[in-house]
């Protein structure tokens, strides 16, 4: 339970707001109206219209006004803004874990209501309680019901109790190839409920995060390993990054050179692009370029809108959590960067990458506001490779494209680079001497 105070003197404390109960036949004896318990797992009584802490807070006795409020813990990441997160684990190295990357909202069984004053007075947490279907908060107050799922039937019936009083359905699904998530979210949606489905890792609370695009209100993670409640938020902190935009610089054209012959790699990813979106690559991770996808029409090909031929193997490729990853390093399922000319960017997954052998062309740039500085990529001469120019860029004659093809690249052009720091340990970037050319 989360509870807000504020100092008054001489105010005795007020009465209990009445929040919702459970349904009829799951409602509890009330909570003793001389006895709290705030968020630290201090307990109070009531006297002489003074409020008197023990435990942890013995030795302080004020009046309180107060407002008890179910706590809910929300990540604020992109498309996860009102998505809830709530820990189900009986190990207290897991609720450490989980309190000090912002999640504080705790589900103990009847077995292990004890480990809720413990845990209190070690960290600041909201606990609440399951009991015969129903989630209680300290006061006994009906905060969700929980149920258990196995057929699609018992998601229609759940679903035909969606008008009750609580506000949050806990869903734990027993099979799921039977239930599968976007049965779920397609069921829910337009409730009025926050519906949150039970998940034992960050793999299955991802699913139910992002079903049918929208996903469910949020996920119960039930684990007894630190891992995982590293590998959720580590999940959310990588969609979160994608909020921000990135920072891009206009590059100019320098050099444009044929060199001979080396092994390229086509990076196809499982979701299609857009004019003016591509992947940042380049042979020094201090800058990469930002090379359009295949998405054009062209007379000599027809458009593969989810391929970007990136560029020889040893190239860096920005990838999530701000790193780079070697184009020879990349396969199926891992994820890189999306990014357009305006620095927008999402995340999207690895579909296959094809290393051949082709003609390569040497491009190098420099920044209009660091002329002392350079870069430079090599990619297949082809006239289905281009690179993104910067958005105020123009070419000769002042005409304005959304794509440079490197068959028409010349020296002056204008194009999008990503600065960033040179030096990488495993793609992570680090602070150490380097020297590039």
């Amino acid at each position: 339970m989360l509870i807000r105070f504020s100092s008054l003197s001489h105010v005795a404390l007020t009465t209990t707001p009445e929040l919702p109960h459970c349904p009829s036949g799951l409602q509890k004896e009330k909570w003793d109206r001389n006895r709290r318990r705030d968020r630290s797992g201090s307990i109070g009584k009531l006297e002489k219209g003074r409020w008197c802490w023990e435990g942890r807070n013995r030795a302080s006795s004020r009046s309180y006004s107060y407002s008890a409020l179910v706590g809910d813990s929300e990540d604020k990441s992109m498309g996860l803004e009102n998505k809830k997160v709530w820990i189900w684990t009986e190990n207290k190295a897991v609720m450490m874990t989980a309190v000090e990357r912002g999640w504080n909202t705790f589900l103990f069984s009847p077995e292990n209501q004890h480990l809720a004053l413990e845990w209190s007075s070690i960290a600041l947490i909201n606990p609440l309680f399951v009991e015969e279907g129903c989630i209680f908060d300290g006061e006994k107050h009906g905060v969700a019901t929980i149920s258990h799922v196995s057929t699609p039937e018992e998601v229609l019936m759940i679903q035909s109790e969606d008008g009750g009083p609580v506000q949050h359905l806990v869903v734990e699904l027993l099979d799921w190839q039977v239930i599968p998530a976007e049965n779920l979210v397609a069921a829910f949606q337009g409730s009025q409920k926050t519906v949150l489905a039970v998940s034992t890792s960050p793999g299955e609370a991802r699913v139910f995060l992002e079903a049918l695009e929208h996903g469910l209100g949020g996920v119960v993670l039930k684990a007894e390993d630190v891992d995982a409640v590293l590998g959720l938020k580590d999940y959310f902190d990588r969609r979160y990054e994608v909020r921000d935009l990135l920072e891009l610089k206009k590059g100019v054209i320098t050099q444009v050179r044929a060199v001979g012959m080396g092994d390229r790699a086509c990076v196809d990813l499982c979701c299609l692009m857009k004019p003016g979106e591509g992947l940042l690559v380049g042979s020094f991770a201090r800058g990469l370029f930002l090379v359009h996808s295949e998405c054009m029409e062209s007379n000599y090909i027809s458009s593969r809108p989810f391929r970007v031929n990136a560029g020889p193997v040893h190239a860096y490729v920005a990838v999530p959590g701000g790193r780079t990853c070697y184009l020879s390093e990349l396969k199926a399922g891992q994820e890189v960067l999306v990014v357009d000319q305006k620095g927008h960017q999402r995340t999207a997954i690895v579909g296959r990458v094809k290393i051949e052998t082709r003609p390569l062309l040497l491009v190098e740039a420099k920044l209009s506001s660091d002329p002392s500085m350079h870069y430079s990529i090599f990619l297949q001469n082809a006239e289905t490779v281009a690179l993104v120019p910067s958005p105020q860029g123009e070419r000769g004659g002042g005409e304005t494209t959304s794509s440079l093809p490197l068959t028409t690249l010349k020296v002056g052009d204008e194009v999008v680079i990503r600065t960033q720091g040179g030096a990488r340990h495993t793609g992570i970037q680090i602070e150490e001497f380097i020297v590039e050319k």
